[in-house]
């Protein structure tokens, strides 16, 4: 049977050099090289000013020749000379720099699940702290004037700050880190004047209440805190969740083998441990270990998840076999000639990480403009407090104003404006059946100008189905059935699908002593004679007219044979679909792992020009690569596991539910349906999302330009400040959930005009025209 070529085999079936893993072992390139990698865990590295800094810290140290710093799995991978420095020279340079450093363990996930409860116990501490505060606050503001006395009004303000000062220290602690940590090393964060302006307007509030004035601000501190936590707590969960997708690429690696002695005995051992010529069993049903050539046995591999292909692969003695995939038939020995970080699914992980580290655009920019406003925010307040001190007003009320404008300043609405629109777009998108995951996933995808798909899984079901099902009786179909229900085969299984369809799972029936023989069918002997459902050389069919029609045959004495035809099908909406986006302006393009006489019918069918089978994970992010140099926006919508490094390279990328588990962690977005309507649903949904992104900025923007002056004017007490900061971002929440019940239409794009990569010779390089 036919399959894909695997990511990184060439035409001899050898698998080429691959770099060096970041992994802490030396490079190999020279002998004479004292050449080391590291990769270290930077737990406080929340943005991308951190990555910034981390990377200059480590560039000015002796001995580094490269960094490349991963905010979102917060990892720094290092190149440095070991004769003139160490990893702990390394952490010891980024501890001086403020930043926690560790050289990467496999617990990482376990502390990204901790600093997730970590948040949301915050969280939880503040909205409690806030509300209860909030109602002596109005039994205070109620009970104003003669009605309350001086007693009980003190007595409420000394409650708030018994439950205030325990919640805001504790609650407090991600701002207070972090803005430690920067004042530290003489930086300025956002983190800085948030925790000013708490710290600040709780201690001026304590001072008050032990003076006994009603200038006590509690309330204001708890609930500024608790709406910074919540838009924190989001962020990094959207981080946690998205985090680590080329190491978990990893898992799908066997955990151990059984290795063959010369003797013949077996030991069992663990898959890291492998070396090259060892000799391996692998069960039916088991992943190969390692990369290898298969030594005894004949089976069929299931490479779906490396290739993309739906079809097992036939393997027998001499045949290539690869880390990761799935021996679905008889039991086989091979021998290892790649192991650990040398086989191809380690080789898709190197390509995936190298991807993924390559985004970054959009914090930069949000940093970049952080970095302004921290002293911005500094410079005013401090210049706000001088101000009424030389206007000749007290202290106090020149640190009240100054707090105020703190507060008024916190920048809750500008950090809420793109949140705020994420999950009411992802709300809506949920609701149609699209998971949005990546923070940003939304912004790249509005900025979409070309779609590239893959075919199998993706714009096809990814299994075969049967083409003629109507033409059985119910006495063939559950015989055939019969046979099939002994086979893990995606042909026998497609038979038993339509027989379970049309006939109910209780109508069937497992036939008795059923055999499978690899690469041919099933058989099994009854009363009636021998029964065979498989090849048509299996069953003995001849004539190669007729053998030629049908994917499988069912024969037995008496009975004329069967023919099942089977195909992997179009998605019901494919070519509608693809016809809307060309409509609006989309370029559309298919690369493909598959045979090219597979992949042109379908191109043909759903009028796409520009197609390419036979893709490698390496093609396809050069094409990905080409079309970015020629300045376009590229949506990948891919599925198998060899799509995944194509995935985390494109601007943006789309996977069905059914995808490996590996693209959909690559993927910023999954749809679920069988539907694909809803990659128009997506992109139109990031449209708006996108325009309402930016109306939110303006609201901000209007916030800002209003009640800061107010603020600085001492027109405004730190709790009106904290009401004011609040009613911002109320007011830009609002705007965003107006998404969630708008009607939407996919808006059309200026035609930019399809573009296929060329050679030297200016020749198309692999593209085929469907005619």
């Amino acid at each position: 049977m036919s399959h894909k070529m695997l990511s990184g085999i060439d035409e001899n079936n050898t698998a080429p050099a691959v770099e060096q893993p970041d992994n802490g072992t030396p490079e190999n390139d020279d002998a004479d090289n004292a050449q080391e990698s590291a990769v270290l865990c930077v737990a406080n590295m929340n943005c991308g000013g951190c990555m910034r800094k981390v990377e200059r810290a480590l560039e000015a140290a002796p001995g580094v020749t490269s960094t490349r710093a991963h905010l979102t799995a917060k990892r720094v991978a290092i190149s440095f000379d070991a004769s003139k420095t160490n990893v702990e020279d390394l952490i010891s340079t980024l501890d001086q720099a403020g930043y926690n450093a560790a050289p990467l363990v496999a617990s990482e996930n376990a502390d990204d699940d901790k600093l997730d409860k970590f948040f949301l116990t915050c969280l939880g501490v503040a909205g409690f702290a806030a509300m209860n505060i909030m109602l002596f606050s109005v039994s205070v503001w109620s009970g104003s004037g003669d009605s309350m006395s001086n007693e009980t009004r003190s007595l409420f303000h000394w409650l708030s700050a018994i439950i205030a000062f325990p919640a805001i220290i504790y609650a407090g602690q991600p701002f207070f880190h972090s803005a430690w940590r920067a004042l530290r090393v003489f930086h300025l964060n956002m983190d800085v004047p948030i925790s000013l302006a708490i710290l600040l307007a709780t201690g001026m509030s304590l001072f008050q209440t032990i003076i006994g004035t009603d200038k006590v601000y509690f309330d204001a501190a708890t609930m500024l805190l608790f709406f910074l936590l919540f838009g924190r707590f989001l962020d990094q969960r959207m981080r946690t969740r998205a985090k680590g997708a080329a190491q978990n690429l990893l898992k799908m690696r066997a955990q151990s083998a059984m290795v063959v002695q010369p003797d013949g005995s077996t030991h069992r051992l663990d898959a890291e441990a492998l070396m090259p010529g060892m000799r391996i069993a692998v069960a039916s049903g088991e992943r190969f270990p390692a990369d290898g050539t298969v030594a005894s046995g004949n089976s069929e591999a299931d490479e779906s998840l490396l290739t993309g292909e739906s079809l097992p692969r036939a393997i027998t003695p001499g045949a290539e076999v690869f880390a990761g995939t799935v021996n679905l038939g008889a039991a086989v020995e091979f021998t290892a000639t790649k192991t650990e970080g040398d086989t191809v699914l380690a080789e898709l992980s190197r390509l995936m990480e190298s991807a993924e580290q390559a985004r970054g655009r959009y914090v930069r920019l949000a940093d970049r403009a952080a970095n302004l406003y921290a002293p911005a925010v500094h410079l005013l307040a401090l210049a706000t407090f001088i101000g009424w001190l030389l206007l000749g007003v007290s202290w106090e009320s020149a640190l009240e104003t100054a707090i105020a404008v703190l507060i008024i300043t916190c920048p809750c609405a500008l950090a809420l404006a793109v949140p705020a629109v994420q999950v009411a777009a992802s709300s809506r998108l949920f609701a149609n059946g699209v998971l949005v995951k990546a923070p940003d996933g939304l912004e790249r995808l509005a900025e979409v100008d070309t779609i590239v798909f893959d075919k199998t899984g993706t714009l096809t079901h990814g299994k075969p189905a049967v083409l003629n099902a109507d033409t059985f009786n119910t006495e063939i179909l559950q015989s055939a059935a019969g046979l099939a229900l002994a086979s893990r085969h995606p042909n026998a299984a497609a038979i038993v699908k339509i027989a379970k369809d049309r006939l109910g799972a209780d109508a069937l029936q497992r036939t008795e002593g059923v055999s499978e023989t690899p690469g041919a069918g099933l058989m099994a002997v009854s009363e009636a004679g021998e029964e065979r459902l498989g090849s048509a050389e299996w069953c003995g069919i001849t004539d190669e007219t007729h053998a030629s029609t049908a994917s499988l045959w069912y024969t037995r004495p008496g009975l004329e044979p069967v023919s099942f035809q089977l195909a992997d099908t179009l998605r019901s909406d494919a070519v509608e679909t693809l016809k809307t986006l060309q409509d609006a302006g989309y370029s559309v393009e298919l690369l493909s792992g598959d045979r090219a006489d597979a992949v042109e019918p379908v191109a043909r069918e759903l009028g796409i020009s520009n197609w390419r089978a036979g893709c490698k994970p390496q093609d396809k992010i050069e094409r990905l690569g080409e079309l970015k140099a020629a300045g376009r926006k590229t949506l990948m919508v891919g599925d198998g596991l060899n799509d995944a490094p194509a995935l985390a390279a494109a601007h943006a990328s789309l996977s069905p539910s059914s995808a490996a588990d590996i693209s959909q962690i690559a993927s910023d977005a999954i749809f679920q349906s069988e539907r694909m309507h809803a990659v128009i649903d997506l992109l139109a949904t990031a449209q708006k999302a996108q325009r309402m992104a930016f109306s939110n900025f303006a609201l901000a923007g209007m916030y800002n330009a209003v009640f800061v002056p107010i603020a600085a004017a001492g027109m405004v007490t730190p709790f009106i400040a904290a009401i004011a900061m609040s009613s911002s971002s109320i007011f830009v929440t609002a705007n965003a959930l107006r998404l969630r019940g708008m009607k939407l239409r996919l808006r059309v794009r200026k035609n930019t005009g399809q573009h296929q990569p060329t050679n030297q010779n200016g020749q198309h390089k692999g593209f085929q025209a469907a005619q």
